[in-house]
């Protein structure tokens, strides 16, 4: 009889005095859990089931505090981050550490068990110097930030009573989301190789989640991650098959290095796919226009149209910016996906060169992966 052993652990950096601090002044009171600190930040809110490891390591979460809808959250834990694949890329997580800067959830499991359990999600929290809040009703507060619209927050944890006055003030004067530059943070400072393939595919690191990464490794080619002000030259340097531009946080206006570049791999005819931000500055690149979302696509059951087949997909999406419908007309691009609920931009394809992108995310990590033949599109533009 086979047996199998079931971890179980108890959280231990919880029940700590908790608030949750709006810029129009809501203050909503919680149980503190993670690490004790303040912080700041734009909240925005995530309806996915499960994949909170994913979700939570995720750069395109950079300067943001990510609420969760699905009710109880933790019960699963968190695995050891040292697992890796093959490429020595971690097999759990989307980054090397948590990249949103706080959590709000409705109620944290104080016991996580799960067979691949390494820590509990309040103590990986803490580990990271990440606060978290509990005790919240997110439905109540989604449906604030779906009327209002996504807004700066502060977030505090702390083990002795709070000053509310105090942070409202330093919540007045924090810098606000869409001001902010991520790429510092989020891009790679140097290449990086993954695999020792003859052919190479490019994947410019604007935010790239290692799924990405892992999918380029999956259609059999190397990998080579890149800065995300690398220059048209230096990609090309690479002998490149084709490019991957990722996904990853704030303004696609904020990279104009990457515009630039993408422009040239364009006009060049460089096998190219686009992912979420790199979707938005591929759309740049081909003379769209971009906008911010009221409050954002956060989640892994976002429905999208193909408008070739006119298959719907269930996708998993992460992206508070898009390209504006109206603008394709004038554009180098073609419509490729809708979304049926609100009917945006999810995907395009230019109208003549080998460039094709989606808002959603193909490689899923967390959420369901019917859309991983957008990876298998590139390879056939790239063996044409």
């Amino acid at each position: 009889m086979l047996r199998v052993t079931i971890s179980t652990k108890k959280s231990i950096h919880a029940k700590k005095f908790g608030k949750l601090i709006f810029d129009d002044g809501t203050v909503l009171d919680g149980e503190g859990f993670g690490y004790s600190t303040t912080v700041f930040g734009e909240i925005v809110f995530n309806t996915g089931m499960v994949g909170y490891t994913e979700a939570l390591t995720d750069p395109s979460y950079k300067g943001q505090i990510l609420t969760l809808t699905y009710p109880l959250v933790g019960n699963y834990g968190v695995p050891d981050p040292k697992i890796t694949d093959d490429d020595g890329i971690p097999k759990y997580f989307e980054a090397d550490e948590i990249q949103a800067r706080g959590l709000v959830v409705h109620e944290l499991s104080h016991t996580a068990s799960h067979w691949n359990l390494s820590m509990t999600l309040d103590e990986w929290m803490h580990n990271e110097k990440i606060p978290g809040i509990a005790e919240i009703d997110t439905r109540e507060l989604t449906k604030k930030l779906r009327t209002s619209g996504v807004m700066m927050a502060a977030l505090v944890v702390s083990d002795t009573e709070i000053d509310v006055e105090a942070i409202k003030k330093q919540l007045s004067e924090a810098t606000n989301y869409n001001s902010e530059q991520f790429m510092d943070s989020v891009s790679t400072k140097e290449e990086k190789i993954y695999g020792n393939e003859e052919q190479t595919v490019v994947v410019i690191d604007t935010g790239a989640k290692f799924a990405i990464i892992r999918n380029v490794r999956e259609l059999g080619y190397r990998a080579v991650v890149v800065p995300w002000d690398t220059s048209y030259e230096k990609i090309m340097s690479y002998n490149p098959k084709g490019i991957v531009l990722s996904s990853g946080p704030g303004d696609p206006q904020n990279c104009p290095a990457t515009i630039e570049a993408t422009k040239q791999l364009i006009e060049n005819n460089v096998p190219t796919l686009g992912i979420c931000l790199g979707a938005q500055i591929i759309g740049i690149a081909g003379k769209t226009e971009t906008y911010k979302l009221k409050y954002g696509h956060r989640g892994q059951n976002k429905p999208c149209v193909n408008l070739e087949t006119n298959q719907v997909y269930v996708t998993s999406q992460n992206h508070g910016y898009g390209i504006k419908p109206e603008s394709l007309e004038k554009s180098d691009f073609k419509l490729w996906f809708a979304n049926a609920d609100d009917k945006t931009v999810e995907g395009i394809k230019h109208k003549s060169k080998k460039c094709i992108a989606v808002q959603f995310h193909p490689e899923a990590a967390p959420g369901p992966y019917d859309c991983k033949f957008v990876f298998e599109e590139l390879k056939e533009l790239m063996e044409k």
